[in-house]
């Protein structure tokens, strides 16, 4: 196992975090402990440190597993990180009483890596009005918490004003060799270098769409490859090769991907990879954006819609139907995201599009926005988008 220093701490990080949000379950939906344990404890045995979690992971169900599955001493070895739900805080006394029950839920005195979950700009607004700065301060001042951070899903222009609006020890963005200019993206992550941040990254292999349904064109890529390598490794290794990246989180739900990640973090040096290896990832990365229904990049020129429609949001899903294979999966997401459950609260969701037209002179890959999101709601909403919306809710614990 490798490792890589926090900035501002000096910790010793492994390169690979245990992230434990995809974790094997039993066929009623439940987290299959056993599995789970030995699968978390093997790879601390094997050199991991870091181990992430969050409060609605697994239905609420990630955080107390945990707990249990650091007895025996596990806990001393590792950094622990949950998160802070953000969207579900109302008031400043929320913040404490979700802290102290994680505490609770994890059977720990304090978490070490403690982030503000799923920030977007406006939510960031809110919370922040509501306190969080003092909030963490406090935290940290009665050993609750050790660090203090926050994970990252909005438009690069946010995530800059938030790294400057507090001391933050850490960040986590989504990354991989699809998403360089999506949310925080290349830039974002050398921003958050330049000013001192440990950068943990979450989606390396986007949930496992890089590597679970390999389109054939671009399997043909990987296979004629003169370096022999499985997609996660490619993936894996183009995340490590920067630098500036400190932990790739992988939510790892099974025996063999525990092994196989493993073994590839005994390799992901920073600016290991040639110049050649490069080359086929910028071809194979062509060649998913060749399967995309639309060429958004996630840059958010295009926003705020007048209407309320989160564009380059409703386009992420839309062409995850084509890049995933998985388009169920892909509709509850959007349902999700763009139903307001993971957000503020407010709908964001492409049939509130008025086709004012405000957005396509903004967009430099010049999309006709207004006619894909047309499609993205023929698409993506239909008789059971109200379902997918009721489902999400449930799972989130969001009224």
């Amino acid at each position: 196992m490798l490792y890589r220093k926090v900035p501002k701490n000096g910790d010793e990080l492994s390169i690979l975090g245990f992230g434990c949000m995809r974790l094997p379950v039993k066929e009623d939906g439940t987290i299959d402990e056993e599995r789970a344990k030995r699968q978390v404890r093997y790879a601390i045995d094997n050199g991991v440190n870091y181990v992430d979690t969050a409060w609605p992971y697994h239905n609420g169900g990630s955080e107390p597993f945990l707990g249990r599955a650091l007895a025996d001493g596990y806990r001393e070895k590792v950094k622990l990180a949950t998160k802070l739900p953000s969207w579900l805080i109302e008031e400043r006394e929320d913040m404490d009483r979700f802290l102290d029950a994680q505490l609770k839920k994890l059977n720990t005195s304090h978490i070490d890596y403690y982030l503000v979950h799923a920030l977007v700009g406006d939510l960031w607004d809110k919370v922040k009005n509501l306190g969080v700065a003092d909030f963490l301060d406090r935290a940290k001042a009665d050993g609750r918490i050790v660090n203090a951070g926050f994970s990252f899903h909005g438009a690069s222009g946010d995530f800059r004003r938030i790294v400057d609006a507090y001391e933050w020890d850490f960040c986590q963005i989504q990354y991989n060799y699809l998403d360089e200019k999506n949310q925080a993206g290349t830039k974002g992550l050398e921003y958050a270098a330049s000013k001192g941040l440990a950068v943990i990254v979450m989606e390396p292999l986007r949930g496992g769409n890089l590597t679970k349904t390999v389109p054939e064109v671009v399997k043909e890529i990987w296979d004629e490859a003169p370096v022999k390598r499985t997609p996660a490794e490619w993936a894996l290794r183009w995340v490590w090769n920067h630098p500036e990246v400190t932990v790739v989180l992988s939510g790892m739900g099974d025996e063999e991907e525990v092994r196989e990640n493993l073994l590839v973090a005994d390799e992901g040096y920073p600016d290991s990879l040639s110049g050649a290896e490069l080359d086929i990832i910028k071809e194979v990365e062509g060649k998913y954006r060749e399967l995309m229904k639309v060429g958004c990049t996630g840059c958010h020129y295009c926003m705020p819609c007048p209407s309320g429609v989160n564009i380059p949001g409703c386009f992420e899903q839309y062409n995850n139907i084509s890049l995933t294979g998985d388009p169920e999966n892909a509709k509850f997401v959007y349902a999700a995201q763009q139903g307001g459950v993971l957000s503020v609260g407010e709908p964001e969701y492409a049939s509130l599009c008025i086709q004012c037209g405000e957005c396509v002179g903004k967009c430099p890959q010049h999309i006709d926005i207004p006619a894909v999101l047309e499609s993205v709601v023929k698409e993506m909403e239909g008789p059971d988008f109200e379902e997918r919306i009721a489902a999400a809710r449930e799972i989130f614990k969001k009224k």
